[in-house]
């Protein structure tokens, strides 16, 4: 599993990155996560397009349209908010690795476990119980851009908010149980083993 390692001992870190074992419920989850993931990471290549477009639009030709700025804005939020369960799939955010490398695989274990507990899982039902109503009056008012020639149906990218943090909470739910197999061996792991002092 990939790990995003920040400290100068590459090698040492390296040696310290552990697995969690896979479960039947985080292996399907897994799967849709990387699957939308992998779809969503060609907004980026689209992104660089567009950002090109405008900058040739504004200073070879000497217009811009608001539209195509708008474009560019919303892109970016719906890709990186859809980006935030795919990071968290494949253990790639940032964590204090010079600290963490120095852990036993079972204390990691039971930081990560408290970590999806206490702040990951608060965090989504937070931002999807106030980011429903948000979405809701959006799209009861039909809201547009207030920009002449802005874009319409505001309430498309707001919706993208639900969306992500729903699949985020996938990816968190996948990652709790692959931890809980590892620290307890519930539910079942699926070609590995219950965590030791290693």
């Amino acid at each position: 599993m990939a790990n995003l390692h920040v400290t100068p001992g590459g090698a040492a870190a390296e040696a310290a990155a552990f697995s969690l074992p896979e479960t039947a419920i985080s292996r399907p989850l897994d799967a849709i996560v990387r699957v939308v993931g992998e779809a969503f990471s060609w907004i980026w290549a689209i992104l660089i397009v567009l950002i090109v477009g405008n900058v040739v639009l504004r200073y070879a030709i000497g217009t811009n349209f608001v539209a195509l700025e708008e474009l560019q804005w919303h892109l970016y939020a719906i890709g990186f908010m859809m980006g935030l369960s795919y990071t968290l799939l494949m253990d790639g955010h940032v964590r204090v690795d010079v600290i963490a490398e120095r852990w036993s695989h079972r204390r990691r274990a039971w930081v990560e476990l408290l970590g999806l507990l206490l702040f990951v899982g608060p965090f989504i039902y937070v931002v999807v119980a106030y980011g429903l109503p948000f979405v809701e009056r959006s799209w009861n008012l039909n809201e547009t851009s207030p920009a002449p020639g802005g874009l319409p149906a505001r309430w498309f990218i707001k919706s993208f908010i639900i969306t992500a943090f729903a699949f985020l909470g996938l990816a968190a739910f996948s990652r709790l149980t692959r931890v809980t197999a590892f620290l307890f061996g519930a539910p079942r792991p699926i070609g590995g083993t219950r965590a030791t002092e290693t």
